[in-house]
Parts: structure tokens; sequence; C-alpha cells
């Protein structure tokens, strides 16, 4: 049975990419920073789909030891993991020249770091089994900075460097990496905004061409994946 992995898996893309994948038979293993938010998923997961194992882990993923810890947790739990999504983030607006001290540090921790500890942590099992999909949550800020973008467009940038330099280094392995570059969203953190809801993508836009690249053959990968709404950038 196929097992995914999702961090920042409760809210917005990252709870839409769990929905797709339990739907579609997958064991997942789920991280946050909220017990309950976890505890909530895991009370709907099991009520609806009581075969698959759901593995639920609070988890800070700006800190490196947790990360790790938690990598090994999973190798633990799971013999088989056929996909990662590198998905935790956090947004902090600002710019460069008068953005908060500590801006840059707490974004490229939560951002970049995440992925590249929690990948190092679980890649050489799917280097084993001879196959695997990890899939790296960046942005349009990866490749196109905008105003109050800040040090998060420099974490994004960042992250976007990691999946390509990891795509050359796995590719020969059998383990297929894809950039994910999503555009607005819609999510709780639009809340209050006064813009109708359709004038956003939805977080299953972002989940469906996910799971899309994922069920492609095994000659073929998605390197990268730019999804924005269809009126264009906000």
């Amino acid at each position: 049975m196929a097992t995914a992995i999702v961090t920042g898996g409760t809210k917005g893309i990252g709870r839409a990419i769990c929905d797709i994948l339990i739907s579609n038979g997958f064991n997942i293993s789920v991280t946050a920073r909220s017990q309950k938010d976890l505890s909530d998923l895991k009370e709907v997961y099991k009520d609806h789909y009581p075969n698959l194992n759901v593995h639920i882990a609070k988890v800070d993923m700006s800190k490196k030891n947790e990360v790790l810890a938690y990598a090994d947790e999973v190798l633990e739990s799971f013999e088989h993991i056929d996909i990662l999504v590198n998905n935790a983030g956090t947004f902090i607006p600002g710019q460069i020249i008068n953005e908060d001290e500590g801006a840059l540090e707490k974004m490229i921790e939560t951002n970049l770091y995440s992925a590249y500890y929690m990948t190092r942590g679980i890649v050489e099992r799917m280097i084993e089994q001879g196959r695997g999909h990890v899939f790296n949550m960046c942005s349009i800020a990866s490749f196109m900075a905008y105003p109050n973008g800040g040090s998060y467009a420099i974490s994004k940038f960042a992250l976007l460097g990691f999946s390509k330099s990891l795509r050359e280094e796995l590719k020969e392995k059998g383990i297929k990496v894809t950039s994910v570059l999503p555009g607005a969203t819609w999510s709780a953190s639009w809340d209050g905004v006064d813009l109708p809801e359709e004038r956003l993508m939805k977080a299953t836009d972002v989940a469906q061409s996910i799971f899309s690249a994922y069920n492609l053959s095994d000659s073929a990968v998605v390197e990268e994946i730019v999804i924005r709404p269809q009126l264009g950038d906000l």
C-alpha cells in the first residue's frame, strides 16, 4: 500500500493534498504545530478510511532536531515511502530593508531548512526502493519578486534551487523531484480580504496538479508546476 508524508498538512494546500492522497488509498503521515488540528484530522480520516494508516506528529519544522526525529519516526512507522511533500512554510510580509529582525532566519528555517533536513532524513529509503517522488512547495515568489515579499522571496528562491539540485542528484536513482510554484490560493489566511473567492485558486487545484504529476509513467517527470489564478497574480 502506498505511503505519503505531508508536512504542514492540516490546513490549506497541505490539507487538500492529504485529502486527495488518502481518498486514493494512501497511508499518510502528517505534521503540524497544533496537536488539536492533527487529532481532528486523524479522527475525520479514521471515520472515512478505517483501513488506512493515519500517522500524525506535532512538529515544529523550523527546528532541525524535531525534523530529524520525525524523519526517524516515519522510517520506523512505514516500510515503504512513495511520496514526500515538503509543504510546511510560513510567510512574514515586509521589505528587506525594514522587515522585523529575525524574519529572514525564521523563513529560511521554516521554508528551506525543513525541506532540506526532511528530505535528507528519508531519501535513503527511497534510494533503497529505487523509486519515490519528492514535491517541494515553492511559490511564484521563487522566480518573481513582488512588493512586500522580502525574505519570503529569498527563502522560496532558495527552495527552488534546492529542488533543482535534488532533481539532478536523484534522477538516475529512479526518484522524481517536482517543484510546485502556486500563485494566490484561497485559504484561511485570506479571510477578511475584500476579494471574491473565485478570484483566487482553490487549494484542490494545487492538490490535483500534484496528484496528476505523480501518476505519470516512470519514464516521465514534471519538473515544475507553475499554477496561477486565471485572472493573474494578486
